[in-house]
């Protein structure tokens, strides 16, 4: 009987700890999302598709020490990003009104994207353990494809390692 749950229990924390079936790769479609954001306004992926290349954001949690250095980073190095043909956000579970309030704190010039129900957190595997996003960036070319998952942001100087991968992956300039 022992046995029997020592092996319930491994399986159970295999199950939990082991996603690599879903997750996402260069060169996969990135899942389409459909979401608010604190500009007022909804996003939705597929708009994008043949027009714009798309980074996506992902961070744990506003009014965080990390997040809110990643979103004045993002914030103040804008024009820099801006230089690109591309569209970005930030984006996490917070409810919407908290990503609003972040946005105006942080003098955010860009959508921050409010993923209440976790469902696109999850189809791009970042939500972690503790419910919240984990800090990736996706960089999703005009075709939709993924060009680069970066898993290791550093928020102090996340705008301008933004800039420097979208000179690398080739990211056409306005």
């Amino acid at each position: 009987m022992y046995s029997c749950i020592k092996k319930s229990l491994f399986l159970l924390v295999f199950a939990f700890f082991s996603n690599t079936a879903a997750a996402l790769d260069v060169g996969d479609m990135a899942p389409d999302f459909r979401l608010p954001a604190s500009d007022g306004k909804t996003y939705q992926l597929s708009d994008y598709r043949g027009k714009q290349a798309v980074v996506l954001a992902w961070f744990p949690k506003a009014y965080t020490y990390g997040c809110t250095i990643e979103c004045k980073s993002l914030a103040e190095n804008g024009d820099q990003i801006r230089q690109f043909d591309v569209t970005y956000f930030m984006a996490s579970v917070d409810p919407l009104i908290e990503n609003e309030g972040f946005a105006k704190e942080t003098g955010a010039d860009f959508p921050l994207l409010s993923d209440e129900s976790k469902q696109v957190a999850r189809s791009y595997d970042v939500l972690g353990l503790l419910g919240v996003a984990r800090r990736h960036t996706f960089y999703i070319g005009k075709d939709g494809r993924i060009l680069k998952i970066d898993t290791d942001v550093q928020p102090e100087t996340s705008a301008e390692d933004m800039v420097r991968t979208l000179s690398e992956l080739g990211v056409d300039r306005k």
